[in-house]
């Protein structure tokens, strides 16, 4: 669900992703964790899906596109801990993030990509992967914040 924007294309990404594995398993060289080698044609198959999806702009330079507001979206990570926050949360407002920032977020957040290695494997610049995980950043703090401000 980190890469997709519904359940069915997740759902749809998870049989390639296993299709694939099965396919590949004798490559397997067990040199490293049979987990971790799994993960990785996960994300692979994950961020493959990405590239070939041509119904949304993938990723932009244009601060304007995905701009949730004028306010400063400056939040401590100290208040969403003493908050709680929960993982369930944090996914919500990461799926709801635009393709182009949930693509990068998740790269080099959740898959420890580089930025170089992001702009490779996504066709942009280092530049814009560095700007789209900013943005990103700053669009889920103020949708945490307001999530949190909600509850209280």
């Amino acid at each position: 669900m980190r890469y997709a924007n519904d359940r069915d294309s997740a759902e749809e990404v998870l049989q390639e992703g296993f299709i694939k594995i099965f396919d590949k398993l004798e490559a397997f060289n067990y040199k490293g964790s049979f987990e971790g080698w799994m993960r990785r044609i996960m994300a692979n198959t994950a961020i493959d899906s990405i590239r070939k999806s041509k119904k949304d702009p993938l990723l932009t330079d244009n601060d304007e596109d995905f701009k949730l507001g004028a306010e400063d979206p400056v939040v401590i990570d100290e208040e969403l801990e003493s908050l709680g926050l929960k993982a369930e949360i944090a996914m919500e407002a990461i799926n709801n993030l635009s393709p182009a920032y949930k693509a990068v977020f998740n790269l080099y957040v959740l898959e420890d990509y580089t930025h170089k290695e992001i702009a490779e494997i996504l066709g942009i610049s280092e530049g814009t992967s560095k700007s789209n995980l900013s943005k990103a950043k700053l669009n889920l703090q103020k949708v945490l914040k307001e999530k949190f401000m909600n509850i209280e």
